[in-house]
């Protein structure tokens, strides 16, 4: 393995959450006054965290979301998961292997403490991803596309930027890997090829990304 620390995205990288997340998202800023189609969200908000809602929305039309936006979204799209989530193919068989080979990985998001915990109890993911191995923006207050995330999740893990790669399948979060220093490898399950610029690779199926790791 080239690298001392894998650092994985959440949404749509380990859990298959951004198909569910975003038709709510756009259901919910419709239902608000706020006409949005899926692609829209896709587009605009996949990868980012809560704060990049209130910000585009209000920068766009000078309207605030209300209070309790967040708390009802996460309550629908929890209520979801529990239905719905499922581990995006193949990552139980990367994860196998990097623990295996002895090769530190986590997670850095930009969603909630909470909402990772909720994907990874319902997907089976939680028994890869204990303590210590769990970053969220929450913990550094700047989502993505900013560096802070990953800067955070390396130094709590004792590795240096340059030693680390990320596996992101959203715009914003490969800036966020590369404003960090970091090799980044884009997942193209659901993001054209063309919108992850600045990768080091690309890959279609968690199967493939073993091989580009090693």
């Amino acid at each position: 393995m080239r690298y001392d620390l894998v650092i994985f995205d959440n949404d749509g990288v380990l859990v298959d959450s951004e198909p569910i997340s975003n038709r709510l998202l756009a259901a919910y800023l419709t239902e608000l006054g706020h006409p949005t189609s899926y692609e829209d969200s896709i587009r605009d908000y996949m990868g980012s965290a809560m704060h990049r809602v209130h910000e585009l929305v209000h920068e766009r039309t000078g309207r605030r979301l209300p209070e309790e936006f967040d708390e009802v979204f996460h309550r629908r799209v929890f209520a979801a998961f529990e239905r719905e989530l499922e581990p995006v193919a193949g990552v139980d068989d990367v994860l196998e292997k990097l623990a295996a080979d002895g090769v530190p990985y986590c997670v850095a998001s930009s969603g909630s403490h909470e909402r990772i915990r909720v994907g990874h109890r319902k997907t089976g993911l939680d028994r890869w991803f204990g303590e210590g191995r769990v970053f969220s923006s929450q913990d550094v207050g700047r989502g993505k596309p900013a560096p802070d995330l990953f800067l955070y999740a390396a130094e709590r893990m004792g590795v240096a930027p340059q030693r680390c790669v990320v596996v992101e399948d959203s715009p914003l979060g490969v800036r966020a890997g590369v404003a960090a220093g970091m090799d980044v490898y884009g997942f193209t399950a659901m993001t054209p090829a063309a919108r992850l610029d600045g990768v080091r690779g690309l890959f279609g199926h968690m199967r493939e990304l073993v091989s580009l790791l090693s």
